[in-house]
């Protein structure tokens, strides 16, 4: 029974995956995610304690993102000391983290974050950073990165506009044909 419940969820999540965005945001609240207004989650791998989880308003989550709560090796001293390791992880306001991150138990980042694609992270991130690489740190200020975008010869100015209108403009800037 247990094994057709841990199926119908997989397949439930993985449609959730593909659909709505409130629904996806609903349902992660129901299994205990406080999570902020105007969020876009692509991901559902939360750990098995999405209670101790927080996620700010405005965070922008790629797919393939984990949430881990616990630290399993503990398992490797069950019999020394009968117990288990948790810890929270809160995000702050307006943060962006990149596809495949790894955010661990223990875990705080600040508002105004922008967290690079495959980074691990783990530990007290201040606001206006950008984070990346495994172990991930804090290598520079929010306003570098929006300065480097600012002068980076594929940066169009594409929002708001439609996806053919979009197409033009990156070919045209880009020198494709």
């Amino acid at each position: 029974m247990k094994l057709i419940i841990w199926l119908l969820t997989e397949i439930y999540e993985k449609i959730l995956l593909t659909g709505n965005e409130k629904r996806r945001v609903a349902y992660l609240r129901r299994k205990g995610i406080k999570i902020g207004e105007n969020c876009i989650i692509n991901t559902m791998k939360f750990s098995t304690e999405p209670y101790l989880i927080e996620i700010g308003n405005q965070v922008r989550i790629a797919n393939g993102t984990q949430f881990i709560t616990h630290d399993g090796s503990i398992i490797c001293f069950s019999d020394e000391l009968r117990g288990e390791i948790f810890g929270k992880i809160k995000i702050g306001n307006n943060v962006f983290i990149g596809s495949d991150c790894i955010v661990m138990l223990n875990t705080t980042i600040g508002d105004n974050c922008i967290i690079g694609a495959g980074s691990v992270v783990r530990g007290n991130f201040p606001a206006n950073s950008v984070i990346f690489g495994n172990p991930a740190k804090a290598a520079f200020n929010i306003n570098v990165l929006k300065m480097l975008f600012k002068h980076n010869p594929g940066f169009v100015k594409a929002k708001k506009r439609s996806s053919s209108e979009k197409k033009e403009l990156v070919k045209k800037q880009l020198g494709v044909e």
